[in-house]
């Protein structure tokens, strides 16, 4: 048989007193330990979802960098059309085809209303001839038939010596090899008029 243990003396015995026996002590740890294991659990799946929605953040980021760049190319590709469309060859071109010419010497008014300088009209250059494999029966006009339409009144107007009206820009007989030009093309126009 084994001997009770030896009573305990001096400051060991200070310190059995304050420490709690052996049996309420297991029950006393159980709902600290069930406390530290549920914070301990909680916090591993906050980490968890916080990690998640960090990196759902991060892929929604790198989609947004990737357009922002593709819209950039394309930003830029459109603005170099644009650059390449506003040169003035390109400009002088893209007027021409739509039937402008360059306008004449322009006039200014002063403010007590005087006139400054002496107005000119817009003159188109003689239109190049274009090849055409086989004229239509409507662009080669009769040359004995008299020309109708308001070209006509306005040169005969100017002919017979009569004053043209101001504003008004004297007719020029119509070259038959224009006149399918001239009929699709809209009438030529100068600024300021």
């Amino acid at each position: 048989m084994s001997k009770p243990a030896a009573p305990l003396k001096g400051r060991a015995a200070r310190l059995a007193r304050l420490m709690p026996s052996s049996g309420p002590s297991t029950a006393a740890r159980t709902p600290f330990v069930l406390l530290v294991v549920l914070l301990l659990g909680g916090g591993l799946i906050t980490l968890l979802l916080l990690n998640s929605a960090l990196n759902e953040g991060s892929f929604r980021l790198s989609e947004l960098k990737r357009d922002t760049t593709e819209l950039t190319d394309e930003q830029q590709a459109l603005q170099r059309d644009v650059d390449s469309r506003s040169q003035p060859d390109a400009l002088e071109k893209r007027a021409r085809e739509l039937g402008m010419v360059p306008g004449g010497s322009p006039a200014f008014l002063n403010p007590d209303g005087t006139v400054r300088g002496k107005p000119t009209e817009a003159t188109a250059p003689p239109p190049s001839p274009s090849p055409s494999p086989s004229p239509s029966p409507s662009a080669s006009p009769d040359p004995d038939a008299p020309a109708a339409g308001p070209s006509a009144s306005g040169a005969s107007a100017g002919a017979s010596g009569s004053p043209l009206p101001s504003g008004s820009v004297s007719a020029t007989t119509p070259d038959p090899a224009a006149a399918p030009a001239a009929e699709n093309s809209p009438p030529p126009t100068s600024p300021g008029r």
